[in-house]
């Protein structure tokens, strides 16, 4: 898949999930891209998460509380019946438990500075912030040149 395509494939439900929770759907795709490798990891493609969340925390409205581990000692991951359900989770996930990110999410610069010094990257499992924030803007510009130009 095409960073193109992934991006018409997948606006949409960026789109939905944003406007449920009010978060930028450029950010929420963008960090779609960089969970998944651009819906190439097997997590996404067997799993539907898109995210790389991790199966701890309460069951809700989108995520049933089904998990799957990848391999021996591996951490826990959520798995969806759909990429709709993973979207709505995420988009859920930040609105309440990083509040200040979700706040600044039509600032991705800001965005990519809340969430990548937040806990929800992990530098336990080899996550470099700094890296993860640049990469973060750096993707959310990308995509949106890409929606901008098909205008």
């Amino acid at each position: 898949m095409t960073k193109k395509d992934f991006i018409t494939k997948y606006l949409p439900l960026a789109q939905k999930a944003g406007e449920a929770f009010r978060i930028n759907p450029v950010v929420i795709l963008a960090q779609a891209a960089i969970e998944t490798g651009w819906a190439q990891s097997d997590l996404c493609l067997q799993h539907h998460n898109f995210f790389g969340i991790t199966a701890y925390g309460k069951k809700n409205v989108w995520w049933t509380g089904t998990s799957v581990q990848l391999s021996t000692n591996s951490l826990s991951f959520r798995t969806y019946p759909d990429p709709l359900h993973s979207f709505m989770d995420y988009a859920r996930l930040i609105r309440h438990a990083y509040t200040d990110a979700a706040d600044v999410s039509y600032q991705p610069t800001a965005f990519a500075l809340k969430i990548g010094y937040s806990k929800y990257i992990s530098e336990v499992n080899g996550d470099n912030r700094e890296a993860y924030r640049r990469m973060l803007v750096t993707i959310c510009r990308s995509i949106s040149k890409l929606i901008e130009s098909s205008l």
